[in-house]
C-alpha cells in the first residue's frame, strides 16, 4: 500500500515568530542533516524562514518516529495531513 497515514508531516505554524523559527531550525539541525535548506539545497528557495523551519522540523519529526510530541517545538509546530512538498523540495516521509 502506498497511502500515507493521517498526520504524516510536521510544519511550522504560520503565526510563529522569526526568532522561534530560527530556534527550531537550530534545534532540529543539531539532530538531522539540514543540507537541503542551505545554499544549493533543493529547499533553499524560497528564502522564507517558515519554509526552512518546516523542512527542518519535519526532518526531525520523521527521524524520531512521527510521534505528535516530536512536532511540538514549544507549541510552534503543527501536524499536517497533506504533503507540504513543493517543486524539487520534497518533504521527508519515512514509511
Amino acid at each position: 500500500m502506498d497511502h500515507h497515514p493521517m498526520g504524516a508531516w510536521c510544519v511550522a505554524k504560520p503565526s510563529t515568530s522569526d526568532e522561534e523559527l530560527q530556534n527550531n531550525i537550530n534545534y532540529a539541525c543539531t539532530y538531522v542533516d539540514c543540507r537541503m535548506i542551505r545554499p544549493g539545497g533543493v529547499c533553499f528557495e524560497p528564502q522564507k524562514l517558515v519554509n526552512k523551519a518546516s523542512v527542518a522540523m519535519n526532518l526531525y519529526y520523521q527521524s524520531n518516529g512521527r510521534n505528535y510530541w516530536n512536532c511540538d517545538f514549544k507549541g510552534s509546530g503543527i501536524i499536517a495531513v497533506t504533503d507540504p512538498s513543493y517543486g524539487d523540495c520534497k518533504y521527508s516521509f519515512k514509511q
